[in-house]
């Protein structure tokens, strides 16, 4: 049985609109929520336009962003037809794309970037085609060590133990009476250890395209090496993969993910990506106490005070939060871009990311942490 409650795909593509309200800074309530939903069960719906004015009806956004709502709902419910008559006035939304939505939208490679050596802010929409590469030895190892190795946290239930701070008074009893009521050992308890959950945050821009194979193919293997991982990508979106990362086979899981992200060496523009995953309560939920791991340059495009304000929030959330650059490849690394410059005292760890092997080694590194 899922895990996740499967509503009808009708009802998802509501919430989903919902949701890229909630990233790109409108206010919506859960009973906002479900009256947009008895609204458009109300009116059919009968066409577009009544699914709008539903919207507008229940949804209430403020009147100086009427325009932003009406072009976030033409993106969303029209599609390319939206992409193409938006222009330029579209590059200040961040849209939202979760498993399932990627394969509706036009697939656009004019602006992409080629040299993948420079940070672009423009959008550029892409399908991707991964190619064999030599990281093989770099993912069994981390196969191999990743159930001793990665990180654990200290869960609420307890169990037996030869010490621990507190006394198995069952067992001691049920021990008394094999021995006529005498008790000769004390039985002690221990906090159990879970596997701590693991967030992986991968730059998929143009300026990134060097590592973006190797970075999915390694994402690929933490996800089946770690019982609680979750995976999204960002340049200009936001996209969550990691349902279908979960496939086994791996070429299966990165045909799946390449036709979920669309955004594929494209722009950059890391701090509205980071405010978005912290927009959804859901998303926000997974970085709770995690190993958050940020595999990205940080050639940033956008306003680096929105990125520090996210990587601000999510430190705070997470257990742990390391920022992997290939720019770190030198043993003195100092930050010289602004991004890096901008959010180095709020990371646990700015490290050498240009490597399979190197990201590896610091993920089976995070286990011999001081627990939390």
């Amino acid at each position: 049985m899922s895990d996740e409650l499967q509503l009808p795909r009708p009802i998802r593509v509501f919430l989903s609109f919902v949701a890229l309200l909630r990233v790109n800074g409108f206010a919506v309530a859960p009973e906002q929520t479900t009256a947009f939903l008895a609204a458009i069960e109300l009116l059919g719906p009968r066409s577009i336009e009544t699914i709008r004015q539903a919207g507008l009806a229940t949804l209430a956004p403020p009147p100086e962003r009427r325009a932003t709502y009406d072009r976030l709902f033409d993106l969303h419910f029209l599609g390319s037809e939206a992409i193409d008559q938006a222009g330029a006035e579209d590059e200040e939304v961040v849209r939202l794309q979760e498993e399932g939505r990627g394969e509706d939208e036009a697939l656009l490679a004019d602006e992409a970037n080629e040299s993948g050596l420079v940070a672009a802010r423009a959008e550029a929409l892409v399908e991707r085609r991964f190619a064999p590469s030599q990281t093989g030895e770099a993912l069994r190892r981390l196969a191999r060590e990743a159930p001793a190795r990665l990180s654990r946290r200290r869960g609420h239930r307890r169990m037996r133990a030869r010490r621990g701070p507190w006394a198995d008074l069952r067992r001691t009893l049920r021990e008394s009476v094999r021995s006529d009521g005498e008790v000769l050992r004390l039985g002690r308890l221990k906090r159990r250890t879970r596997p701590r959950k693991v967030l992986l945050l991968i730059d998929v821009s143009g300026s990134m395209k060097g590592r973006t194979d190797d970075n999915m193919k390694l994402a690929h293997a933490v996800v089946h090496a770690a019982p609680n991982v979750e995976v999204f990508t960002f340049g200009t979106r936001l996209t969550r993969v990691s349902r279908a990362l979960r496939l086994k086979r791996r070429e299966q899981a990165l045909s799946a993910a390449a036709h979920l992200v669309s955004d594929w060496d494209g722009g950059t523009r890391i701090g509205d990506a980071l405010q978005a995953f912290l927009a959804v309560p859901r998303f926000g939920g997974y970085a709770r106490g995690a190993a958050a791991v940020i595999i990205s340059d940080g050639l940033e495009r956008g306003d680096p005070s929105a990125l520090r304000d996210a990587v601000a929030k999510l430190s705070r959330r997470a257990w742990r939060l390391s920022w992997l650059t290939p720019l770190a490849s030198g043993p003195g690394f100092q930050p010289q871009t602004e991004a890096l410059i901008t959010i180095r005292r709020f990371v646990d760890d700015l490290v050498d990311g240009g490597s399979t092997a190197a990201i590896v080694s610091h993920v089976l590194s995070l286990g011999q942490r001081k627990a939390a």
